[in-house]
């Protein structure tokens, strides 16, 4: 794990530990199952820290963390998108979701990246950014047309494949929806941000 994110998950323990929404709150470690305990090794093991943003949750069915957690540290760490691409689209989904914690947590490790702040910026605010590179704009159409489409076109899929290969529109797909998986679980749980998180504006549908 990348020495950012493993300060920057730190940090954020300390706003969001204690303070989980009501409807799924967050385990304190000394009330947890043995399947509790075993999946939070497990994370810790894996990710370098304690449990925590949309895991914290997920740990209510800790069966569903562990493959969460799996499934991400391929997905986040290791896709064939890279860092950079990978990020975009976690923007986007956190956009789509209007995911704050999501957002908050992505959005200066996608500037630290090289997401430039004003395409993420346009994102946040619900605009197609300009000034993007070919690879972003490939990720940037697929991801959006997945998100509101529910499908992608065939056109935004062969750019897709000829930059990519299969395996790289196998992991774009993917990391949207591991992402749309963690917004929906933070979403359901009513998960708190920080104080001094900047919330996405609500949009009619």
């Amino acid at each position: 794990m990348k020495p950012l994110v493993i300060v920057f998950a730190l940090a954020c323990l300390g706003h969001t530990a204690l303070h989980a929404a009501e409807r799924l709150p967050t385990i304190p470690p000394e009330r947890y199952t043995d399947e509790q305990r075993k999946a939070a090794d497990e994370f810790m093991a894996s990710r370098k820290v304690p449990v925590f943003g949309p895991f914290e949750p997920l740990m209510h069915s800790p069966q569903v963390m562990s493959q969460a957690r799996a499934t991400g540290d391929y997905l986040r760490y290791n896709s064939a998108l890279g860092n950079v691409l990978s990020e975009l689209a976690i923007l986007i989904t956190a956009r789509e979701w209007a995911q704050d914690y999501e957002w908050y947590v992505h959005y200066p490790i996608a500037i630290k990246a090289g997401i430039k702040p004003e395409i993420a910026n346009a994102i946040a605010d619900a605009r197609r950014p300009l000034g993007m590179s070919e690879d972003e704009e490939i990720v940037y159409e697929f991801s959006t047309e997945l998100h509101k489409n529910k499908r992608v076109s065939a056109r935004t899929f062969e750019r897709a494949e000829k930059r990519f290969g299969k395996k790289g529109v196998v992991d774009l797909t993917g990391i949207n929806a591991y992402y749309t998986l963690l917004a929906m679980q933070m979403n359901v749980a009513q998960y708190p941000v920080p104080r001094d998180a900047k919330k996405l504006a609500r949009f009619p549908e």
